[in-house]
């Protein structure tokens, strides 16, 4: 295999890759491709672990089992993707990055990444699905070691004293049923993150998609109906005014005053809602008429820089392979609480631990890559407008409709380009 040349300028490639950088911890670290012998270069997104962790602990046993030392540097998410343009523009790649899933695609679109098939790689076991984040002009790059998502979290005290059951709340008519009656027996009904960023977009997907939009057609019925449900519950009192400029973790603040029935968040706040002072529960985000929407995939894949000296991937193939087993992607799973391996068996194995996490599996299989349908770099720009739009609309600035029409208009466009 040779060196690929990069296809897409830096300034273009480093504008899209905010997408993924959903939360983190600043951190920072320089780090370059080794001298082949005894040390391969592994770059992460989790500065929060330090080389005492359990993580970096696992990270160097794969590396002993492979042979060599493992030198780890890790950034904050955005800047990881950052330095790996930049390392890659000056030849100095590391040899296995751990990479948030929507800028796989934006590294894939530059040449700098092996596929799997060149790595030789299995991917037969891993989730389609979950996969498919890392997919980009019918190559794969790369294997999620992980992945996160949303679903509904909800206080079991408010929808008992409600005499609400949680098992019927199946479909959007069911939902809105039971933000009407807590309502109107003095309770708050649902908070999540309308911002105007990412995380606008990251929220309002699930909801999209299961009406049955496609992030190609902005502006179609569905979406435009996806968009009155949110719209609808801030003006009947469903939901607060706050939605427009609240983000992730500031409706899990909401939510944790006890006030609120019902919460979209992600499975990052598992271990936050077992420690609140009220009884909570989870369930998947429903589609407009049952069963679970498919809402987007958090989380990163492991990936291989493409090097000048080949001869160094199959120790790259090595570690990986070791970072990959079933085994493997459940201790990913207990180092950060909140992932869900990305095979069967790897979630089987997590359940007979944590059956808890029942419905995070479920949301987890219905889930979906927001770079997914080989939207590749085009995603970052048709987000941009559609987190417009939810803000157009929330606002009352403009309608559903008409907001979403505009936003097509804009995407078109900035994706012609």
């Amino acid at each position: 295999m040779t060196s690929s040349k990069l296809r897409v300028p830096l300034a273009v490639a480093v504008a899209v890759v905010a997408v993924g950088a959903l939360a983190g911890c600043a951190g920072s670290g320089d780090s370059s491709s080794s001298d082949a012998g005894g040390t391969y270069t592994w770059w992460d997104p989790y500065p929060q672990h330090d080389e005492n962790s359990d993580w970096a602990t696992r990270v160097q046993e794969c590396g002993t089992e492979a042979g060599v030392t493992i030198d780890r540097t890790s950034y904050d998410t955005t800047a990881l993707t950052n330095q790996a343009l930049l390392a890659a523009q000056e030849g100095t790649s590391p040899d296995i990055i751990l990479l948030d899933n929507p800028a796989v695609s934006t590294l894939a679109s530059t040449g700098m990444l092996t596929t799997t098939d060149e790595l030789g790689l299995d991917t037969s076991d891993i989730d389609a699905n979950l996969l498919a984040a890392g997919e980009l002009d019918g190559e794969t790059y790369g294997i999620p070691i992980g992945a996160n998502t949303l679903a509904l979290y909800y206080n079991a005290d408010i929808l008992s004293a409600a005499g609400i059951d949680p098992a019927s709340i199946t479909d959007w008519a069911s939902l809105t049923d039971a933000l009407a009656t807590v309502t109107a027996a003095g309770h708050k009904g649902i908070t999540f993150a309308g911002i105007g960023t990412e995380e606008g977009s990251f929220q309002f997907l699930p909801w999209f998609w299961g009406a049955g939009a496609d992030l190609t057609d902005l502006d179609s019925s569905q979406a435009v109906e996806a968009l009155a449900l949110w719209t609808d519950w801030v003006k009947n009192g469903y939901a607060p005014q706050s939605v427009i400029s609240n983000s992730q973790n500031t409706s899990w603040e909401e939510f944790a005053t006890g006030d609120f029935a019902f919460a979209e968040n992600g499975t990052w706040q598992v271990d936050s809602a077992a420690d609140q002072s009220f009884t909570t529960g989870v369930i998947v985000l429903p589609a407009i008429d049952g069963g679970a929407a498919p809402a987007p995939t958090g989380g990163e894949f492991i990936v291989a820089p493409v090097q000048q000296d080949t001869a160094r991937y199959g120790v790259t193939k090595q570690i990986i392979d070791c970072m990959t087993t079933t085994e493997g992607f459940v201790q990913t799973a207990d180092t950060f609480a909140y992932y869900i391996p990305p095979t069967e068996a790897g979630q089987e194995e997590l359940l007979t631990e944590h059956p808890e996490l029942d419905t995070w599996v479920s949301a987890v299989q219905s889930a979906k890559g927001r770079t997914s349908d080989n939207l590749g770099t085009d995603y970052p720009l048709i987000s941009e407008q559609l987190w417009t739009a939810v803000q157009s609309a929330l606002s009352g600035a403009s309608s559903p409709a008409d907001a979403l029409a505009a936003a097509q208009t804009a995407a078109a466009a900035a994706v012609a380009k």
